[in-house]
């Protein structure tokens, strides 16, 4: 149940890898955490634009991106597989079992990095077997590690029950552990990887309060925000609302956020115009088999199909791999209908392995499968 399977084509291979000593180095060890660097950030710009430097060989000025910051959860996911789920009073035998790391934010992060760009997540773990196991899966994918802090409070990692059925489909349940607890209460602490950062991506898998103060500082920096509304079953605070640029829910998520239907387009159409009320002008709606749409206040919506996939083996890392290439396209410049195709090949790819981290796809396989549609 400790091993980490993962597909051989896939870049990110987190059994057979170690964060290296120098990066564990960056793992900030304290309770409650403190977002502090131990080296200056000189590579990235604070406002949202590529920065140009010179190599010295060439001197050519090279542009470097500003990367994707994920604030957010790390679990270890606990995978069971079978044909159902069971009734209730009900005892059903799993025909497989194995954990992984997982974790919306660390999906995300994950994510992000898979897709060669620059990506740092802030995060908490535990200080026990679980957080070791997820900062391993991190590191291997190439997630800058300088923000995540392990807890010494006694804290456990945090981490999931996963039940994937036969078709793909799956249900979760989650235990908060070391990402609900030792956050900071006010924001006096260092958020310059947040202020550098091209997108800040949030979740809503560590309290609402974290999320507001991470937020508040992108605001204030000029950099985008994206929350995906996956996480906790409540309503979003409006004080969130009012510092993010893209809510980011999927059809359920959506009803229950507005209260609202979400049977049909037209439906989902008229809970987007009650989140433009709550001053959210850009919805990006995942819509699972019917694909996604981007609600912008005032503009026709912008729909995009799904890619269809070979085989769908597991959907539990699809919408964090949508939103997270979603992100990743928009920071490098892309228009909104490429973002959208862009991240919907790159969750056609990930349902088609088993496990959210190891399905994620690498860049080259996204632009291998765009250019067959």
């Amino acid at each position: 149940m400790r091993g980490i399977s993962l597909s051989p084509s896939n870049n990110c291979q987190p059994r057979f890898q170690s964060i290296p000593s120098k990066q564990l180095d960056k793992i900030i060890i304290t309770s409650p955490i403190q977002f502090r660097k131990r080296h200056s950030f000189r590579s990235f710009s604070i406002k949202n634009q590529s920065q140009s430097i010179q190599n010295p060989a060439s001197k050519k000025p090279i542009n470097v991106p500003p990367p994707l910051v994920v604030v957010g959860s790390a679990n270890a996911d606990i995978y069971v597989e079978i044909d159902r789920l069971p009734e209730e009073g009900e005892t059903i035998s799993a025909k497989n079992g194995q954990t992984l790391a997982g974790g919306k934010g660390a999906n995300q992060a994950a994510c992000g990095a898979k897709l060669s760009h620059p990506t740092y997540f802030v995060g908490q773990v535990g200080e026990d077997a679980n957080g070791k196991l997820i900062t391993e899966a991190l590191a291997g994918c190439g997630v800058h590690l300088d923000y995540v802090n392990v807890l010494k409070n006694g804290a456990p990692t945090g981490h999931a029950v996963v039940m994937l059925q036969s078709n793909g489909q799956n249900s979760i349940i989650i235990v908060g552990g070391a990402n609900m607890s030792g956050w900071p209460q006010s924001c006096d602490y260092d958020l310059e990887v947040v202020r550098s950062a091209g997108i800040l991506l949030l979740q809503r898998e560590i309290p609402d309060s974290v999320n507001i103060q991470v937020a508040k500082a992108a605001r204030i920096a000029g950099v985008p925000v994206i929350l995906d509304a996956g996480g906790m079953d409540a309503p979003i605070p409006r004080e969130l609302l009012n510092v993010i640029d893209i809510l980011s829910p999927n059809e359920t998520e959506l009803g229950r956020l507005t209260g609202m239907p979400t049977n049909s387009f037209e439906e989902i159409s008229e809970a987007v115009i009650k989140c433009h009320e709550m001053d959210v002008k850009q919805v990006l709606v995942k819509l699972g088999a019917k694909g996604s749409a981007l609600f912008i206040e005032g503009e026709k919506p912008i729909k995009q199909p799904i890619i269809s996939a070979a085989r769908v083996l597991d959907t539990t890392g699809a919408g964090d791999t949508f939103t997270a290439a979603f992100a990743v396209a928009l920071v490098e410049g892309k228009s909104k209908e490429e973002c959208l195709k862009f991240a919907a090949a790159a969750a056609s790819l990930c349902v088609q392995v088993k496990g959210a981290i190891p399905g994620m796809p690498d860049r080259k396989s996204v632009l291998k499968l765009l250019q067959s549609v």
